[in-house]
């Protein structure tokens, strides 16, 4: 595991200040939105983008550039740059654009830290109810209204009673993810719906044990994975190996709820 120092860890705090300055006044305001549209099953799926968007994302950019200049950026809105120094970050200022433009605050800014591909560092910013989750160096913390608590998953025995969440399986799944997670929803205690990278906080927190999710991007994942990990949880693909890429994630806070999802995940006859 990359040990990331105290000065990276302080940046990336002002990252997600500097974000959340540029979005708040945007939220719960009459804002242009712009749908970038994309391809699902042979239709075209609303793909909304905002000024709060590319805005937030235009300024972590220049402040990387600025002070680490041989870092690399990913970021949703403006694509790739280059670095030389091993280090890249991956950036989705409003995960859950969705969500943002209709006025909930179950959305985030997404901050990560790769080093040589691999997240090191991950922040979800609520900025507007101004919690931060951060996992960093095997630990995951929240930090909100002036205190800082360490995060730890909850134990769940049996999937029968874990309470599974998802942003919108019927959205954001193919045919044959939502018979499969229909299957899984069947076999758990509650199924609640919405959130985006959110829920994700939501089970560090301990009160969630499952988060399935697909058609996810870099920029969607990279910074839950340190979070959920430094949590002591745990989140892979559904085939259960590793999920940096993005595409289909399942993250558990209990082994043996991981295992079981990934078992009815991939059921051949989970119609």
């Amino acid at each position: 595991m990359t040990k990331i120092d105290d000065a990276t860890i302080r940046f990336a705090h002002r990252l997600a200040d500097a974000s959340g300055e540029v979005i708040r006044p945007y939220f719960r305001q009459r804002i242009d939105v712009i749908d970038k549209g994309k391809i699902m099953e042979g239709a075209l799926v609303f793909d909304p983008v905002t000024a709060a968007d590319r805005g937030a994302e235009a300024a972590l950019r220049q402040i990387i550039t600025a002070e680490r200049p041989e870092d690399g950026i990913l970021g949703e809105e403006f694509g790739e740059l280059a670095g030389h120094s091993g280090f890249r970050w991956v950036l989705d200022p409003v995960d859950g654009t969705r969500a943002f433009i209709n006025g909930r605050h179950e959305w985030g800014s997404l901050i990560a830290l790769e080093k040589d591909g691999a997240p090191a560092l991950g922040i979800i910013d609520q900025p507007v109810l101004r919690e931060r989750f951060i996992g960093v160096n095997g630990i995951a913390e929240l930090h909100a209204g002036g205190s800082v608590e360490r995060l730890r998953v909850r134990p769940c025995a049996d999937i029968s009673e874990a309470i599974l969440c998802a942003t919108h399986p019927y959205a954001y799944f193919d045919a044959g993810e939502r018979a499969a997670f229909r299957k899984l929803a069947q076999s758990v205690r509650m199924s609640r719906f919405g959130g985006d990278c959110y829920l994700f906080g939501i089970l560090a927190m301990g009160f969630a044990d499952l988060v399935v999710e697909s058609h996810l991007h870099r920029w969607d994942v990279a910074a839950l994975i340190p979070v959920v990990k430094g949590a002591g949880g745990i989140i892979t693909n559904w085939q259960g190996r590793d999920c940096s890429d993005g595409g289909q994630v399942v993250a558990a806070g209990d082994a043996r709820v991981h295992e079981a999802a990934l078992h009815i995940l991939n059921d051949r006859h989970a119609d």
